[in-house]
């Protein structure tokens, strides 16, 4: 609400400071107080068709041509320094403000200016005219420094790419194997930020071009405050099943950092490992700032899920695992270990499993196949995972005891309108959902649920949820762990690897074959 009062009154303002330079310009002032009128006698102002002022209609765009308007706007008052424009861009109705109180005229509509003066230098080199030209170039007044020159260039270069990284197109890399064997390892991917809808940024201080850390500062890139509400602009396509997703890690909003990996403290807590940390190092992050996941949606809004022996079931039916999906096998030989030289040539991880020193591997069902080729007296046995307590989501071991990577739920997903009964049986599933997803206030008192103060016996979701798991079933922190993934948290859909590094490391090799290939194969 605090935004939308200063966008309010920013425009309100906006409005107040174009009467006096609309009166300078020789329009009506009070013109400048009727919404779209006002910005199409502005454009006309400064040389610009009125027609010029839909533009600003259209979402992302509108962003470049309110910066060009409002440059082009105190340019043609004579105020052309790299100031002058900076202030205009960052707030408009205070530059105006100060440019109606000041002592100087309108010049003139700098945009049609420009244009002919460029027009004159033209047709001088056209004819042959060296003097002219030479003439005209030396008195040009829009001509700026070399250095001036340079430093705008180099501030519509990061704008521009800050621009396409935030609303268009991001890359990333593959710093894990959880993806394996579809993603491996140093992919790195382009992400579409367009297809499941553009979500606007709320985090308005930050570096550009980075996401949340400054390396060599060892400190965050943004700050929290101001912010601005999760919105997101219409979607090309709904994520289906199957599809690899980039979101937000949805335990990420407090967390810890190490050399080796980031921790949320909801993982320290389950852990008993959250009060060895000091409550300084614990880092809160927005929404958009929490670090960035790949996943394969399994199950969507509104499903129901269940895995039985490595099987997932969506609404009691079995579906397909992706063809490169992973398990833990262990295998050995009659005739000792096998050569990991000729694992590395199947395409195995040789470094993938904790315990690949003796034997262990998460292999899919083709390296399987190929591997029991190698000799009759090799042998490939399956690794069933064992149940830990209170590692896998809801972390109940109360009313849903042990669950394993491989026998899980079942669990229903929650889907927005979708409402369900509240019980303390079925708490722990949507708590975090509802408090932390949907900003509610949730308490449990001795005579029953309370949300926002009131008494609960049901809930109606706001937002739609997907199950997200990595297709390393057996070495993949996904949903099995930390839940939902909300559709607020979601980024973008992954196109395709432009370059892939083995082991994430260029003295290693390319992976020649991977490079333009899908980063969404089943």
């Amino acid at each position: 609400m605090g935004i939308l009062i200063f966008v309010i009154v920013s425009y309100i303002l906006l409005s107040l400071s174009l009467r006096k330079l609309f009166e300078k310009a020789g329009k009506d002032p009070q013109k400048a107080l009727i919404p779209g009128v006002n910005f199409g006698i502005w454009a006309e102002i400064i040389g610009r068709s009125k027609n010029h002022a839909w533009l600003l209609l259209i979402p992302i765009v509108n962003i470049f041509i309110y910066a060009g308007m409002t440059i082009d706007m105190v340019r043609s008052f004579g105020k052309s320094s790299f100031w002058d424009a900076a202030l205009s861009v960052v707030y408009a109705p205070l530059s105006f403000y100060l440019l109606g109180k000041s002592g100087l005229n309108y010049n003139g509509p700098v945009v049609t200016q420009e244009r002919e003066y460029n027009q004159k230098i033209r047709e001088a080199k056209e004819s042959g005219d060296n003097l002219k030209v030479q003439r005209l170039t030396s008195k040009n007044p829009f001509q700026k420094s070399p250095t001036r020159e340079w430093v705008d260039s180099l501030i519509f270069a990061v704008f521009a790419a800050a621009f396409i990284r935030m609303f268009l197109i991001e890359a990333y890399i593959i710093p894990t194997s959880s993806m394996e064997g579809s993603l491996k390892v140093g992919d790195f991917l382009f992400v579409s930020k367009v297809n499941y809808g553009i979500r606007t940024p709320m985090t308005i201080a930050m570096v550009p071009l980075l996401h949340n850390r400054i390396g060599f500062l060892n400190a965050e890139s943004y700050l929290e405050n101001p912010s601005l509400p999760y919105f997101r602009l219409p979607k090309l396509e709904k994520i289906d099943r199957y599809d690899n997703v980039v979101f937000n890690y949805p335990e990420g909003d407090s967390v810890v950092l190490t050399p080796n990996r980031t921790f949320s403290v909801y993982d320290l807590r389950r852990r008993g490992m959250l009060n060895q940390v000091p409550e300084n190092e614990i880092i809160t992050r927005p929404m958009d700032k929490m670090d960035h996941y790949i996943k394969r949606a399994i199950g969507l809004p509104g499903e129901d899920l269940e895995i039985k022996e490595g099987t997932v079931y969506i609404d009691g039916t079995a579906i397909e695992n992706p063809e490169m999906t992973q398990f833990a096998y262990k295998i050995s030989s009659s005739q000792g270990p096998v050569n990991t030289n000729t694992l590395d040539r199947i395409g195995v991880d040789i470094n993938d499993h904790a315990q690949a020193n003796q034997g262990y591997y998460n292999l899919s069902q083709n390296e399987v196949e190929e591997i029991k080729t190698l000799g009759n007296d090799i042998t490939v046995e399956y690794i069933k995972p064992s149940h830990h307590e209170n590692y896998l989501y809801p972390h109940d071991e109360q009313h849903y005891p042990g669950w394993t990577f491989d026998d899980f739920g079942p669990i229903h997903i929650p889907q927005a309108g979708e409402t369900i009964e509240l019980t303390p049986q079925n708490l722990a599933v949507y708590e975090r959902v509802i408090q932390v997803y949907e900003d509610n206030e949730l308490i449990v008192k001795n005579d029953g649920i309370y949300i926002n103060g009131q008494i609960a016996n049901e809930y109606t979701f706001k937002y739609n949820y997907y199950w997200m798991m990595g297709d390393n079933r057996h070495n993949s922190e996904d949903s099995r762990v930390w839940g939902y993934v909300p559709e607020t948290h979601i980024v973008g859909k992954p196109l395709f690897i432009w370059m892939s590094l083995k082991n994430s490391n260029l003295s290693d090799g390319i992976r020649w074959s991977r490079i333009f290939q899908s980063a969404n194969k089943k």
